[in-house]
């Protein structure tokens, strides 16, 4: 099994998803610059969360033409795992692989503190080892997690059991004001997942909590 973590400018938690890989997991990793045209090699996907050319446009629309993303969107489409992580969700949405829009949190700050997450579909590759309505701390860092839809893609959403992962119901349960609640989304054929919070800043117990790694321990049992 061999994983590609996709790097672009402003990409800053590329070494972290890649420790998890090669120093928790033992997994053959390799960075892929943005710049680079084939991805085809790899078993499993994954585009770090950062600050992808600065976010100076909307969030993750510049690094959706970067020239690896032609072939990440043909991989994703024959089925192979393909994860987003933060702005990496962004950049998922923005590229059309995920529904919805992200935009600036409700109280418009960059918000950074650890949230519970409750799972909301167990039956994918991304959370088959985890269970449903099981609880998830691992931390946010962003100022556009906001997840929105209209009124007929939340619906197919939710109907087609996509909503992988919701903030906790409760006072200070979502922090960015997403609707439904929704932290984690997957396509409709459940092979690429993105998500606002960060699972490998939550893979070993000195950072606080190894919830996330059960995240990763999940695809790699169908990567």
């Amino acid at each position: 099994m061999k994983a590609a973590v996709i790097v672009f400018p402003g990409s800053n938690c590329d070494h972290d998803a890649y420790h998890v890989f090669r120093h928790i997991l033992d997994v053959s990793v390799d960075f892929v610059w943005h710049k680079e045209k084939e991805v085809g090699k790899y078993d499993l996907i994954l585009i770090p969360g950062g600050f992808s050319y600065g976010d100076y446009l909307r969030t993750g629309a510049i690094a959706r033409f970067s020239p690896v993303m032609e072939s990440v969107i043909v991989e994703a489409k024959k089925g192979k795992p393909v994860f987003g992580i933060c702005n990496g969700f962004q950049i998922l949405i923005e590229s059309g692989l995920l529904p919805g829009s992200l935009i600036i949190n409700e109280h418009v700050r960059f918000l950074s503190q650890n949230v519970t997450l409750e799972v909301e579909n167990s039956d994918s590759m991304y959370t088959k080892s985890l269970m449903k309505g099981q609880k998830l701390t691992m931390p946010i860092a962003h100022k556009q997690g906001n997840f929105i839809a209209d009124e007929e893609t939340l619906n197919q959403i939710e109907g087609e059991g996509q909503v992988a992962f919701r903030y906790t119901d409760s006072e200070d349960g979502n922090p960015n004001g997403s609707m439904n609640r929704i932290a984690g989304i997957l396509n409709n054929d459940k092979n690429v997942l993105g998500m606002m919070p960060h699972p490998e800043r939550a893979a070993e117990s000195l950072l606080g909590s190894q919830d996330g790694l059960q995240i990763f321990t999940s695809i790699l049992g169908t990567a």
